[in-house]
């Protein structure tokens, strides 16, 4: 996850809001269910987390339980907005820390000017964008508390010279997202 328009931001408003972020973040992974011992140390990115969740916890969980409850969160801060993305795959480790296409992916996913484009048009403070494979696998199968119909098809990034798509959704279960955005 990442903080919208962190840089135009004075030092002392960032020190704020990582605090109120990792606050954030971590009430909504404990209100999920998804303890310490089910992901890895939360890794800092300045003005956004990386959090590598252990394959054992559905992703269903981080869909209908996590997202929204972070969306809860935010919704008490008046001027913390973020992106969020949900992908899975293999991660790979060495001494300094993690990587692998999947996070690769996950941050093209993340930076993409569309989302950024969607979180600024939003009116929530959040905005969720998950791989085509997520999408596919996960959210179009119609699973407890996850809305096929809150997504579309709004991002799209490249990486070794393939394309690949993310699916967005506004926090708040708002349906018909490209209607809601504009697109």
């Amino acid at each position: 996850m990442d903080i919208a328009d962190s840089t135009a931001r004075p030092d002392a408003t960032k020190v704020r809001l990582r605090r109120v972020l990792y606050e954030a973040f971590e009430n909504s992974l404990y209100a999920a269910g998804v303890e310490e011992r089910l992901r890895d140390p939360l890794v800092d990115r300045g003005d956004g987390i990386l959090a590598v969740i252990h394959p054992i916890v559905p992703k269903t969980l981080l869909l209908n339980a996590f997202v929204p409850a972070l969306g809860e969160e935010l919704s008490r801060q008046q001027d913390l907005r973020l992106r969020v993305v949900v992908h899975a795959g293999e991660v790979l480790y060495d001494r300094r820390g993690c990587c692998g296409e999947a996070l690769d992916l996950s941050f093209r996913l993340l930076d993409a000017p569309a989302l950024k484009s969607a979180l600024a048009k939003a009116a929530e403070p959040l905005v969720l964008v998950v791989s085509e494979a997520k999408y596919r696998t996960i959210v179009r199968q119609g699973y407890r508390g996850i809305d096929d119909d809150a997504f579309a098809p709004l991002v799209q990034t490249h990486i070794a010279g393939r394309t690949h798509r993310g699916w967005v959704r506004v926090s708040g279960g708002v349906t018909h997202v490209a209607d809601k955005l504009g697109t």
